[in-house]
């Protein structure tokens, strides 16, 4: 049996302003704190890519929070399959030293598709009328449902831009207490 490991991506975080947040002092603390150096553009898609795999962009492809795709001759921002990004992941890593190591990801990006145990992510409802609903991705399928009953419905409106706050990282903390309490994973 391995010993668990919680991750927790804080984007912005310095050891300064950790030094300002006993809470996550304290995790820090009862754990361990590890300062990252970053890539540049240091922007979540390409930073959480690096984390993920060790390489840097040329290695693993991601350069940004988009994708120019030649066919249609756009960008495309926010892309969201795990397919997208090159390079051996931490986990695949793992498992070649310990099969059967069991991941879940928890509102990484690039989580979709990705050969973990449990993956939830950010994931809108989009209408035929222009309308966005907030919901949630989830694999397995059903974990959705689980987690929603639960903790009511993804907070997506928080998640990012000028309303990001509290709320949706409070929904992400207890997304992940729950999937550790019923599943156990050792990573998440």
């Amino acid at each position: 049996m391995s010993r668990r490991l919680v991750v927790l991506d804080v984007v912005g975080l310095t050891p300064r302003l950790l030094a300002h947040m006993p809470r996550l002092r304290a995790v820090a603390d009862a754990g361990f704190a590890a300062e990252l150096g970053t890539v540049l553009p240091a922007v979540t898609c390409s930073a959480q890519s690096t984390f993920l795999t060790g390489e840097l962009p040329a290695g693993h492809g991601v350069v940004g929070n988009g994708w120019y795709f030649r066919d249609l001759g756009e960008v495309l921002l926010w892309r969201q399959h795990n397919a997208l990004v090159g390079g051996e992941k931490v986990w695949q890593a793992a498992r070649r030293v310990e099969p059967g190591y069991r991941v879940a990801n928890v509102c990484w990006w690039y989580a979709m598709g990705a050969d973990v145990d449990w993956t939830v992510t950010p994931r809108p409802v989009y209408h035929a009328d222009g309308r966005k609903e907030p919901d949630c991705w989830t694999d397995p399928p059903r974990l959705r449902d689980t987690l929603t009953d639960a903790l009511g419905t993804f907070p997506l409106f928080s998640y990012w831009g000028p309303g990001a706050g509290l709320p949706s990282s409070a929904w992400i903390s207890r997304a992940a207490q729950r999937i550790l309490a019923d599943h156990a994973p050792d990573l998440t």
